[in-house]
């Protein structure tokens, strides 16, 4: 008996068949939607605050590989890298636009799976899907999301503000993401020579969920606002702590002194380093995709933040003339390179 289900080709159901199908659920959930899909234009209405806008573009082959990455996930995640930028910004995500062009190779239920995704990811961080756009692809699948989100005139924060003696902060866990990527593509290259071998994957439950699967930190602008915390400068790890440190000094005109030793890492995310020989310390610097989030405060702050298990302080800004240093664990100084996830790699 052939219990598989029946793949429905997209061109059955023309483009704006298939726009009805993926949105038929989709239920308003922010005041300030006034209108959404189903015009030529959605209609937003923030009244006397401020509207924040990021958009993100992944292209199959370059930024995900669907050999080992699911459609239910990686609708997901395109809607998570992008609510991280707003929440980056100390703003809280609102609506989002989804545009993605498919080729003629993913059917119609594998479309529905993409979406579940995108779905899922709104409903959990009460996001509205507002419109967007589809279109054919000779190459494959991208998808391209625009986030709107809110912020209350005065609270934004920027990459520039961080000054000299302020402390460096980042949220959670850093390098799991890398690891779980590394992990996946041991295992696909596995795979390419014995398609029967099992991949080995257990144990590494959390550095797979943090690549596949990551999640935005809306919960930490939330915390800045209970806590009176206004961040000098921010930015989402997305490609690797040292180019992000990099990007703050930068745009604020400061120098940084990072220490080693303060840096957070998962127990998985050390084992499978040490079973790939490589360093761990690399993967927190250079991995990316963590999307955890990078920030300064005030030394007047610290007491806010001393105690809580969300943050850790990894370091301090400088005077820009004094440059970007990684303190080792040893005591020595050395310049910090800045050598980031290249997705195109």
């Amino acid at each position: 008996m052939n219990t598989e289900k029946k793949q429905t080709s997209i061109s059955e159901l023309g483009e704006f068949g298939l726009i009805d199908r993926l949105t038929k659920e989709i239920r308003l959930k922010n005041d300030t939607t006034v209108k959404g899909i189903g015009d030529d234009a959605a209609i937003l209405d923030y009244g006397n605050n401020q509207i924040v806008v990021s958009t993100d573009l992944l292209t199959e082959g370059i930024h995900f590989n669907l050999m080992y990455v699911p459609l239910r996930h990686l609708g997901y995640k395109a809607v998570i890298v992008n609510l991280s930028d707003i929440c980056a910004m100390n703003a809280i995500p609102k609506q989002i636009v989804v545009s993605v062009a498919v080729s003629g190779k993913f059917s119609v239920e594998a479309m529905e799976e993409l979406y579940s995704g995108i779905h899922q990811a709104c409903e959990k961080y009460g996001v509205d899907l507002i419109g967007g756009d589809t279109t054919s692809s000779l190459t494959g699948l991208t998808i391209s999301i625009t986030v709107l989100g809110e912020v209350e005139k005065g609270n934004a924060v920027m990459r520039s503000g961080a000054k000299p003696n302020d402390l460096l902060c980042v949220t959670g866990d850093l390098g799991g993401a890398y690891m779980g990527l590394q992990l996946l593509e041991r295992e696909n290259e596995v795979y390419k020579v014995n398609p029967n071998m099992q991949p080995q994957l257990v144990g590494y439950d959390y550095i797979l969920q943090r690549q596949l699967r990551p999640e935005a930190r809306i919960d930490i602008v939330s915390a800045f606002n209970k806590l009176g915390i206004k961040p000098t400068s921010m930015i989402d790890i997305s490609d690797g702590l040292s180019s992000e440190i990099h990007h703050l000094c930068k745009n604020s005109n400061v120098g940084c002194n990072l220490h080693e030793e303060k840096i957070v890492l998962d127990f998985q995310t050390k084992k499978m380093a040490e079973e790939l020989n490589i360093n761990p310390l690399v993967a927190a610097l250079n991995g990316g995709e963590d999307y955890e989030l990078l920030f300064t405060i005030s030394i007047a702050d610290y007491d806010k933040i001393k105690n809580d298990p969300d943050f850790t302080i990894i370091g301090h800004m400088t005077e820009a003339a004094e440059g970007v240093n990684l303190i080792t664990t040893g005591g020595s100084s050395i310049p910090l390179v800045a050598q980031g996830w290249n997705h195109g790699k």
